[in-house]
């Protein structure tokens, strides 16, 4: 368990979904971000291990972060995908003890990388 592992990426029309997952265990939190083209990392869904979740404005209403413990898993269901969807989506975690759950969707708070899986929205 050296860094989080992202699947789920793929093409899909305007309007349509997709789902990633990402397997990490031992995480504190986790969430998922996303490099688009133009802009730095931003952080669209956190989620805790005891279940708080953070969302993002851009994504709040149509993404869904969730995890499954048994499995070691989080999933991201997006919905309604728009064109300015498209980018890098990374799967990130942290093993802290103490942390501001304000800051969830900050790129800092994370110290687990995984390599990204890409997601293109069509329109």
């Amino acid at each position: 368990q050296v860094q989080p592992v992202e699947s789920g990426g793929g093409s899909v029309q305007s309007g349509g979904s997709l789902r990633l997952s990402c397997t990490g265990s031992g995480y504190t939190y986790m969430a998922w971000f996303r490099q688009s083209p133009g802009k730095g990392r931003e952080g669209l869904a956190a989620i805790t291990k005891d279940g708080r979740k953070m969302y993002s404005d851009s994504v709040k209403g149509r993404f869904t972060i969730s995890q499954d413990d048994a499995q070691n898993t989080i999933t991201l269901q997006m919905n309604n995908l728009k064109s300015e969807d498209t980018g890098i989506y990374f799967c990130t975690g942290d093993r802290a003890k103490y942390y501001d759950f304000g800051y969830l969707l900050r790129p800092e708070m994370y110290a687990d990388w995984g390599q990204g899986t890409q997601v293109t929205v069509s329109s």
